[in-house]
């Protein structure tokens, strides 16, 4: 199974727009059926984000980020922002989409959204810990050059 990361292209403009605090804001992960198809040019804020799952050990708009970091590594130029793994324990799900965004002011349309990650099969929890696994480098890797 490929999972594949992208960014969502007006996250840029909402970080320099100061609509995001990586650091202090209540960042989530929520998760998504195979029926949401992620659309980077144009998705910009969670309202846009359709299909969310259902399910035992499931809460809507996802979990809070925990042990959130943002690094400069000036050796490869790379700017990473990582958290924790995100995990739903005693979960009974279908997904295929995790969507990354800002959740501070508690309104759909005015949560920017980050990132996703896209698996290229549903992944299902009977009754287990459902993960979202972020990439060793990280949940979003710049390279500044």
């Amino acid at each position: 199974m490929a999972v594949t990361g992208k960014l969502y292209g007006k996250a840029f403009l909402s970080l320099f727009n100061k609509e995001i605090d990586w650091d202090t804001d209540p960042i989530k992960c929520s998760l998504h059926t195979s029926t949401y198809v992620p659309d980077q040019d144009v998705d910009d804020y969670f309202n846009d984000v359709t299909n969310e799952v259902t399910g035992t050990g499931y809460t809507a708009g996802g979990a809070t980020l925990a042990g959130k970091t943002i690094t400069y590594t000036a050796a490869t130029n790379k700017c990473t922002l990582d958290a924790n793994d995100c995990s739903w324990t005693s979960a009974t799900i279908t997904a295929r989409v995790a969507v990354v965004y800002d959740a501070q002011t508690g309104v759909a349309t005015t949560e920017p959204l980050i990132c996703y990650q896209l698996s290229d099969a549903d992944i299902i929890s009977t009754n287990g810990t459902f993960t979202v696994a972020w990439n060793a480098s990280g949940i979003v890797e710049i390279t500044v050059a």
